[in-house]
């Protein structure tokens, strides 16, 4: 019931941004000495950059639209001592749906692309690797060696962990001028994507079996990350990188370094976007329901064969495309639905870019790493797995789940978090700052209205971010 009044109110709240088309003759003094020419107006679009600037791209020529499928509407302003001009509004509007429709055509393009495909078009070169874990799990990675031009000889590497249900693709989706992924290879680093969408083989388990998605968060840190970490190390002949995490990405840093200490000497500094370990302040709806039902819910799943958590699907790419994309009328059911999870965020939302993110998102996760979240919301700790007292007594030798010491984490971190991100708390980072021993600074966006996923594809990431 939540969950729909929130949905119903956020609609009846953006019902008020509809756009109308309409012309009309205004009475102005003579300003001929300072009118712009029509086709030197800038035509706002979402893809442009924060100052207003718009798309390098040119405006195309208007559509062959009807002048009777535009509502008229005209008043005048009359004043016997000013001059009348006319202001085509009409003209206006129809040339910038023609730019609007170029760029939502190169939209529609993007969102059917792999990442390979996506970066080599944006003229950046794209590698893809593939290790294996020691559980066997067979992981592909996508590295981006260099920015568009390779005047820098030595490269440091840098390592993107995405959060949950997400991929390589969510440091991609924006134009590169924006994404955190080219932005980064243009500074001179060498990008290690890791991934989640391209990693579903195993050398021995289908993904159609159950037993190949008994892994939570806590098997990602301690098998996934370290081995792409060494992977990317020993290819790039490093001894060090920095990581980049965002969401669950940071989670699991904190669980690799607090489990495994050694890892703390390869990581030059660790930047924790939304950062999540604990969970006692958020304000999804989603997860709140989740943790609500965790015990049951994780009984039912399990009994229903439910192991993987809204798995990657095409046919919601192309409904994405027709839902989500610019002009569509339902469009504002795809952001309500983001909005849901991660918070609302208006301003930062970026709506031509949503068919390419629910082309690549959700990437499906396995059901286990949510009621893992969903046992830190109801137990306010950042621990290991609940097995329940018997089960805990087997696994640890006592009846509850040992906490993460995240006083071992000792690689220099940079904590960045947002009033409005509804998974990232400040009452939750605030615990994190203090439990962490070597915080070399906790950052608030300063942007009141900044969410969850806004420090991927948020208008001013690069910015307030970056």
């Amino acid at each position: 019931m939540k969950i729909a009044t929130f949905i119903l109110l956020v609609c009846l709240i953006n019902s008020s941004y509809g756009i109308y088309t309409f012309s009309f003759n205004i009475t102005i003094p003579p300003l001929s000495s300072w009118i712009p020419s029509l086709s030197s107006i800038p035509y706002l679009n979402s893809i442009s950059s924060i100052s207003g600037s718009s798309d390098s791209s040119a405006p195309a020529e208007p559509s062959e639209r009807s002048e009777s499928a535009i509502p008229p509407l005209s008043f005048v302003i009359s004043n016997p001592d000013l001059t009348s001009v006319t202001i085509d509004l009409r003209s206006i509007q129809m040339r910038a749906e023609a730019f609007y429709k170029k760029i939502s055509q190169t939209i529609l393009e993007d969102a059917t692309l792999s990442v390979p495909e996506l970066v080599a078009k944006h003229g950046y070169p794209c590698e893809t690797h593939t290790v294996v874990t020691p559980d066997g799990y067979i992981l592909t990675m996508h590295r981006i060696p260099r920015g568009k031009t390779s005047h820098f000889k030595k490269r440091p590497v840098v390592f993107l962990q995405h959060g949950v249900l997400a991929s390589s693709a969510d440091w991609l989706i924006s134009e590169p001028e924006k994404a955190l992924g080219y932005i980064l290879a243009d500074a001179g680093y060498d990008v290690w994507l890791a991934n989640n969408k391209y990693s579903k083989n195993h050398t021995s388990l289908s993904p159609d079996d159950g037993k190949f998605w008994n892994f939570s968060w806590h098997d990602i840190a301690l098998y996934d990350t370290t081995t792409m970490i060494d992977y990317a190390l020993s290819y790039a002949r490093q001894e060090k990188l920095f990581y980049i995490g965002h969401s669950q990405g940071t989670t699991v840093s904190y669980v690799m370094c607090s489990e495994i200490p050694e890892y703390n000497r390869k990581i030059k500094a660790m930047f924790s976007l939304a950062p999540v370990a604990y969970m006692t302040d958020i304000n999804s709806p989603i997860l709140q329901f989740i943790a609500r039902g965790q015990g049951q819910l994780g009984s039912v799943l399990k009994a229903i064969g439910a192991h993987e958590f809204l798995p990657h699907n095409r046919v919601l790419g192309i409904v994405g495309n027709v839902l989500c994309r610019d002009e569509s009328i339902t469009q504002i059911l795809c952001t309500n639905s983001l909005f849901a999870v991660a918070g609302y965020s208006d301003k930062q939302m970026n709506t031509t870019l949503l068919p390419i993110i629910m082309r690549h998102t959700p990437a499906g996760s396995a059901t286990k790493q949510f009621l893992h979240y969903a046992q830190g919301i109801n137990s306010g700790e950042f621990r290991k797995w609940d097995y329940g007292s018997s089960g805990n007594v087997e696994h640890y030798g006592n009846d509850t789940p040992p906490k993460y010491q995240l006083e071992k984490v000792t690689t220099p971190v940079y904590l960045f978090y947002s009033k409005s991100d509804w998974l990232s708390g400040e009452k939750d980072v605030a615990r994190l700052y203090m439990e962490l021993k070597n915080v070399k600074g906790a950052f608030l966006i300063a942007d009141d209205t900044f969410n969850h996923l806004d420090y991927l594809f948020g208008i001013q990431a690069p910015e307030l971010v970056y």
